[in-house]
């Protein structure tokens, strides 16, 4: 639930605010009308419901509606549109990537699975953006607040980047990113990877002589990959696969546990 609540003073003002709105879209609106509706938006913050207003002076035309502003207050909580979305859904294919989405990516996701799993891409986006639609539909209408979290992805610097972009956009906040870095024992290795990181905790480091032998002994390893045999190759490709089944198998198990606590509210 959100934790928003305006206090009568507030309410008053928005309630102003809206007559003063519908009358520079045109409108005549009655101070009761406006009260009540300035009661039924209490429960956001108020510079949100402000520029929902000014938004409705740009974008409506005719008279002012509650679904209008009550459009643009939803659409200011966070959650990516569907196409944003299946987007960030078809990140997690890859098991190298660390991806930042929302409950209802996950459950959507969940969803159209199967479909995916069948080869229909077509098929899976269409049940994927149904499901998304719908669980977003309904997580507004309870007033949940968005709640984004990490999947993480074998690739070190992809979860530098990804943890700090996601914080970056305020999807996670600052504390919470420096925390899941730290969890994580992320050092950055490059200096792409640590101009990053910088953003996020605040400090750059250069590599420590540790961490120097750690990376010279990846780079041996790239070495030594380059030289198995054709045989090799195949069973780590084997290998990977088996690996990014296990990680979908846990999101879809997430994404249950999900439903079933949503369910339980």
């Amino acid at each position: 639930m959100n934790t928003f609540e305006m206090n009568d003073q507030q309410v008053a003002g928005l309630a102003a605010a809206i007559c003063a709105t519908a009358e520079a879209m045109g409108q005549e609106m009655n101070p009761g009308t406006a009260a009540m509706m300035a009661e039924d938006l209490c429960a956001y913050s108020v510079p949100v419901v402000k520029a929902a207003l000014k938004a409705c002076r740009f974008e409506v035309k005719g008279k002012l509606a509650m679904a209008d502003i009550l459009q643009r207050v939803q659409a200011a909580d966070g959650r990516p549109g569907k196409d944003e979305a299946w987007a960030i859904a078809m990140t997690s294919n890859d098991e190298f990537e660390t991806v930042v989405l929302t409950d209802e990516i996950q459950l959507a996701l969940a969803a159209a699975k199967p479909v995916l799993d069948a080869g229909d891409k077509v098929g899976a986006r269409m049940a994927f953006n149904s499901a998304y639609e719908r669980l977003v539909g309904q997580a507004r209408e309870d007033n949940k607040q968005v709640n984004w979290h990490v999947s993480v992805g074998f690739d070190a610097n992809r979860r530098v980047q990804a943890i700090s972009k996601a914080a970056q956009m305020q999807r996670i906040p600052q504390e919470r990113a420096q925390q899941y870095l730290a969890d994580l024992s992320v050092e950055p290795v490059t200096e792409d990877g640590r101009a990053l990181a910088g953003l996020i905790t605040g400090t750059v480091t250069r590599p420590a002589p540790k961490l120097r032998a750690k990376l010279a002994a990846v780079k041996d390893s790239m070495l030594a990959m380059r030289r198995v045999s054709a045989e090799k190759k195949t069973e780590l490709r084997i290998l990977a696969a088996n690996e990014l089944a296990d990680r979908r198998a846990l999101l879809v198990q997430q994404a249950e546990q999900l439903e079933v606590r949503r369910a339980a509210q």
